[in-house]
């Protein structure tokens, strides 16, 4: 699949051909559901926790004599019925993590990124180094690449041109910077489009393909 190399202002130099193995893989509903399921459960810190009546303080002791009072017997006041009393099946620490091979989470982001390619939301600029770092030309040039679309960009290292991109996208709600080797399901399809350089194909290549 050939698609434009369009510079920061938008303007088409050339056509490149995305890698057919990372852009053009069999698409996998089921299995992009079961990657993005995974993501946001292993996102959970699963830190909850309320008291049982075995954790709260107070009732060392019966709170009347068990017979003769007229009322019904109690054990202690933090018992569950109690105001203040501890929790029944109360929530507890856990972890909600869960498991998947690695070759079906790449097989995924295959997946997700044929999807892209398909609905024509890949944009390969030659590369995204602005004049100076300035949130005002980041968002010039998004609006040059996307119009009034999101865009998730994607780079393939952290040098220069990554930190400027992070500097100044920071303050623009609907864009995001990431590099190639963190790119996950959740951001693919949280964003209308997709931005990458040149260099991040080879990145996505030698990562994914």
């Amino acid at each position: 699949m050939k698609v434009d190399v369009v510079n920061i202002e938008g303007k088409k130099l050339r056509q490149v051909e995305l890698p057919a193995e990372v852009f053009e893989a069999p698409i996998n509903v089921d299995l992009m559901h079961q990657a993005y399921v995974r993501q946001m459960a292993n996102a959970r810190l699963g830190t909850h926790k309320t008291k049982s009546r075995g954790e709260v303080s107070g009732g060392g002791r019966k709170p009347w004599r068990q017979k003769g009072t007229g009322r019904a017997r109690q054990g202690t006041i933090r018992a569950p019925q109690w105001v203040g009393g501890g929790r029944v099946h109360a929530p507890r620490p856990r972890s909600y993590e869960k498991r998947m091979p690695r070759k079906m989470r790449q097989a995924a982001l295959r997946s997700a990124l044929s999807v892209k390619a398909v609905e024509s939301s890949v944009i390969v600029v030659e590369d995204l180094i602005l004049t100076e770092p300035r949130t005002r030309l980041m968002a010039d040039a998004l609006g040059h690449l996307v119009g009034d679309a999101s865009a998730l960009l994607l780079l393939p290292e952290k040098d220069q041109e990554y930190e400027t991109a992070i500097r100044t996208v920071e303050n623009i709600p609907d864009a995001k910077v990431l590099l190639s080797g963190y790119i996950n399901i959740r951001d693919l399809f949280g964003f209308d489009k997709l931005v990458i350089s040149l260099k991040t194909l080879d990145a996505l290549k030698a990562h994914l393909g």
